[in-house]
């Protein structure tokens, strides 16, 4: 199911404002499992049943840029929040997609990262191009299943809460209420992705 843009942050948002949100409730509704929560709210929704859930693995699919990083994390934690059997039973996957292409003359190859790349570079003979991967919305069908759709080729992460305690204060500090936490994180490990910045 496409989700186009960012959706609400569930861990900060209260229920009435969740519920409202056309986009969450969608997504819930194409799980078929239900919700972990109780509240006047979710009257729509049924109780959460692991019995009704409709698939054998949520993937989630987003660019591989810090606007993809972003909604991979709000959907995470609309599932943490809502139905966090989910992750627990270890149903949820994030799709890795292409950091680039490198065409030559007889091949295409894709580098998940920059460290990929340059090893794919290092073997090559002869003239080749490279260019950032478009955003999934622009492959054509052909390239979406050659990069992320095919269950042979395709890369997934599973997820899973190896420590609750971790995750429960991962999520508080990304995208909870721990502002002075969020700015101490920063100021000592902003330095690290200051490549990843989009100053456009």
């Amino acid at each position: 199911m496409p989700v186009r843009g960012k959706i609400l942050n569930c861990l900060k948002a209260g229920y009435d404002s969740i519920f409202r949100s056309e986009v969450i409730v969608d997504l819930l509704k194409v799980l078929g499992c239900g919700v972990e929560i109780k509240s006047r709210h979710n009257k729509d929704l049924n109780t959460f049943d692991m019995a009704n859930l409709r698939w054998s693995k949520i993937i989630i699919c987003t660019d591989a840029d810090v606007d993809g990083f972003q909604i991979r994390t709000l959907i995470l934690a609309m599932l943490y929040r809502l139905v966090p059997t989910l992750i627990r039973e270890g149903k949820v996957y994030i799709a890795e997609s292409p950091l680039f292409e490198i065409t030559t003359k007889n091949r295409t190859y894709f580098a998940y990262s920059d460290k990929e790349k340059n090893e794919i570079i290092s073997k090559l003979k002869g003239k080749y191009t490279i260019q950032r991967s478009k955003g999934l919305g622009e492959n054509d069908p052909d390239m979406m299943w050659k990069t992320t759709m095919n269950p042979e080729t395709r890369r997934l992460i599973r997820v899973m809460p190896d420590d609750v305690i971790l995750t429960e204060e991962a999520f508080d500090l990304f995208l909870g209420d721990n502002l002075p936490g969020r700015k101490s994180f920063i100021e000592e490990n902003g330095y690290k992705y200051l490549d990843m910045i989009d100053v456009s």
